[in-house]
Formats: C-alpha cells, sequence, structure tokens
C-alpha cells in the first residue's frame, strides 16, 4: 500500500506510470508532474465482465491548518489526500457492488445538481401564481409582495438550499420594514410555494413550518370599527402628519368616499368626472369585476381640484414615488400608519367597517350604504331584481358622511 511520503515525493517521467495503492486504487504519475488518482474495477454486462476506469480526481497535499470550509471546497474541486481517495475508492466500489458504474453515477449526479441550481426559488414562486385561480389583479399584487419582501433574500437560490434560517430572516425583516400583516403574507405565501416545490420533488421538505410561530400574532383589529373619537383623532393625527402628500390625500379619498385601499391608491385621472360629481371605477380593479359608481362630496371635489394641479399631468393621481408611471402601493398606508402610533390599533381595512356601521347609526338605508361599499346583495332572488343604484340617495348620504367627518375631526 501507499505511504503519503511515495505520493508526495514522486517525481514525473518521460512516459506515465503509475504506484498502485490497493482495492484497484493508483496514482498515475503525468510526464507533466500531474498525479492523478485512478480506480480500476470490473462490471459486469450481462454474462461477461467488462473492465473500467474511474477518474477519481488530482492529488494533492492539505495544508498546514486548513478548516473544513476550505477541505470541502478542495474536495468539490476534485483534489485528495491518500486518505480522501481511498474514501472515494470505498464509495465507487460501493456502487460497483450494486451494478452501478462511478463516472455515470457522477454524470447523472452533475446534472441533478445543475437542475437543482436551476430550480431558483424565483421560478417556482412565479409557476406557483400562474397556477393560482386568482384574478389578475390579485396576482399582480402578491408577485408585488414577493418581489418587495422575498426575492431580494432568497429568489436567486436554489429551493433546495434554502433553510428554515433563510425564513426566519425573511419573516423578521419584513415584520421589522412591512409590518406583521405583510410577514404573515409572506410566510402563507412562501409555504404554499414550498409546497408546490415538495409535491413536484423539487424540494424535501417546507422550511416555513419550523418557525411559523416565530412571529407574534397580528393583534391589529382589522375589522373593529372605529369610534367617533378615534376617527376624529386619526384624522387629526393625519393633518399634521407632514408626509408625502399624495399618501394623506389618497388616504382621505378612501375615507371620504369608503373605496377599498388598492382602489384608491390605483385610482386614473381617466376615471373622474370632477364637474359631474362621479369617480367610476372600472371592473377590471374592482373585486367583484363590476364597474362601480361613487358619487364625491364637496370636500373630496375641492381636494382632487388641487391634486390634479400636481399629479394632473400623469395617468395615476397618486403615482409611485421613484416610478411615476406607476401607482403608489397600498403599504404606504400602512408606513404612514406606523410613524403615526395607529399600527397596532388600525388598518385602512377597517374604514369600510367604520364607514358601514357609523352610516348605519346615521340612519341610512343599509341598500344605500351596501350599494357604496360595492358589497354583492346575499339573497340571490333579491340580488336578481334589485339593480338600483341609489345614486341620488348615495350621494346626499356620503355629503353627509364628509360633514360629519369634519365635525369629527374638529372634536
Amino acid at each position: 500500500m501507499l505511504t503519503d511520503t511515495q505520493c508526495r515525493t514522486a517525481k514525473p517521467k518521460d512516459k506515465p506510470y503509475k504506484l498502485t495503492d490497493d482495492k484497484g486504487l493508483y496514482l498515475e504519475i503525468k510526464p507533466n508532474g500531474v498525479k492523478a488518482w485512478r480506480y480500476r474495477f470490473e462490471l459486469r454486462e450481462g454474462e461477461t465482465r467488462k473492465e473500467s476506469l474511474f477518474a477519481i480526481g488530482d492529488y494533492a497535499i492539505a495544508p498546514k491548518g486548513e478548516s473544513q470550509e476550505d477541505a470541502q471546497a478542495r474536495r468539490h474541486g476534485r483534489r485528495f489526500t491518500l486518505a480522501e481517495a481511498r474514501d472515494e475508492r470505498t464509495k465507487a466500489r460501493a456502487l460497483v457492488m450494486q451494478g452501478i458504474n462511478p463516472a455515470h453515477n457522477r454524470q447523472l449526479a452533475l446534472i441533478k445538481r445543475g437542475q437543482e441550481n436551476a430550480t431558483t426559488f424565483e421560478s417556482i414562486a412565479k409557476e406557483w401564481l400562474a397556477l393560482k385561480d386568482w384574478e389578475e389583479v390579485t396576482k399582480t399584487r402578491r408577485l408585488d409582495m414577493l418581489t418587495r419582501v422575498v426575492f431580494p433574500k432568497i429568489g436567486s437560490l436554489p429551493v433546495k438550499s434554502i433553510t428554515s434560517a433563510h425564513i426566519l430572516d425573511v419573516l423578521t425583516t419584513s415584520a421589522k420594514k412591512n409590518g406583521l400583516t405583510v410577514a404573515a403574507e409572506a410566510k402563507r405565501s412562501m409555504s404554499g410555494i414550498f409546497e408546490l416545490a415538495v409535491s413536484t420533488l423539487r424540494a424535501d421538505k417546507d422550511p416555513v413550518y419550523p418557525v411559523r410561530k416565530a412571529l407574534p400574532a397580528n393583534k391589529t383589529q382589522h375589522k373593529r370599527p372605529l369610534t367617533a373619537t378615534e376617527i376624529g383623532q386619526l384624522l387629526r393625527d393625519l393633518e399634521g402628519h407632514g408626509g408625502r402628500h399624495e399618501t394623506t390625500t389618497a388616504f382621505r379619498l378612501m375615507w371620504l368616499t369608503l373605496c377599498r385601499p388598492s382602489e384608491a391608491v390605483e385610482a386614473q385621472w381617466s376615471e373622474f368626472d370632477l364637474d359631474a360629481a362621479i369617480w367610476r371605477i372600472p371592473a377590471e380593479r374592482m373585486k367583484k369585476r363590476k364597474e362601480h359608481t361613487v358619487p364625491l362630496p364637496t370636500q373630496a371635489l375641492e381636494m382632487l381640484r388641487g391634486l390634479h394641479g400636481i399629479t394632473g399631468r400623469y395617468v395615476h393621481l397618486f403615482p409611485h414615488r421613484d416610478e411615476r408611471t406607476r401607482p403608489m402601493v397600498a403599504a404606504s398606508f400602512r408606513q404612514m400608519l406606523n410613524v403615526l402610533g395607529w399600527s397596532g390599533k388600525y388598518s385602512p381595512h377597517a374604514t369600510r367597517t367604520t364607514g358601514s356601521t357609523r352610516l348605519n347609526e346615521m340612519g341610512f338605508s343599509a341598500d344605500w350604504i351596501e350599494r357604496q361599499l360595492a358589497h354583492t346583495e346575499p339573497n340571490a332572488v333579491r340580488r336578481t331584481y334589485n339593480h338600483a343604484e341609489h345614486m341620488t340617495e348615495r350621494a346626499k348620504m356620503m355629503q353627509q358622511w364628509a360633514d360629519m367627518l369634519d365635525t369629527w375631526v374638529k372634536g
């Protein structure tokens, strides 16, 4: 059997020669000075046995003080000490005993590794989104969240290489920067993406599961209606915010019309007829995919006419701060509320619950309120025959609502 001294001191000759070790392993010394480990074996093919050769790699001397990481990188580069070459020979012999050619096995492993590296989290995430039976606007919003929150952290990583530590980093960073609501949405999305990866044999497990309870529960009471006192305080705090004008104006528009946050921030000037005091939100931007007509109170008209001088040259009322051809994102509301100290006490989605509760208390018809909120009539028969828009009544109702908001702001 060979010794390390023999391997280290072997000199090249005019022709290649070999130093034999044991059980098919030998070291080939080439004229150019390269020392290569070879494993000779026989593999049965039918009734015959065929001799083959497996190139393990080159001989290497482990540097003094070499770390485990450096040694692993060296072996990945197929450079082995005598002891390591014997280990590789043992692995190869085990394959031969199973009738597997170790050279072919390595080629398959390389192909598999390349496929795994090409299967990134981002590519599977987009595949997962495409499979969802969601409206395009919903898919677009979810992709926007993934692009902002998740992809910068793990999007380019092979899905099999992502660990629970990676996931925890995404969640904690998102919770601090965007709030628990966004972090929870990121967690649900990542878990769904890994479910697809596991079911298609591109991942072995869902790394989200072990850290699913790492973050505290979101205690924001999204559905609780605000009291009159809370509404007044919130809107007074908004007046003293001093932040971006477009953000505060979009927030006020949401309160004055009781529209959804996304409907406000993505509003386009072409949807408004300020002379007629009407806002027509197209079907493609509505949750129920039906055009919705919204009466505008005088407070909203005054506010929008002032805004037109600022953003009227753009498509959107509230263009994105960095890309003016795109609308701002609803996450801007959450960031503003966090600055104002309202994060955890109120979310923008609670605006509609608040408006519905207070308008009912003010004695307005439930039909008018439900039409203003673009809710679908739950009774199928009544829904078939009740197509009334109640525009005149709703216009009076929303003017009284806007006046009441002014009253509450004044305390």
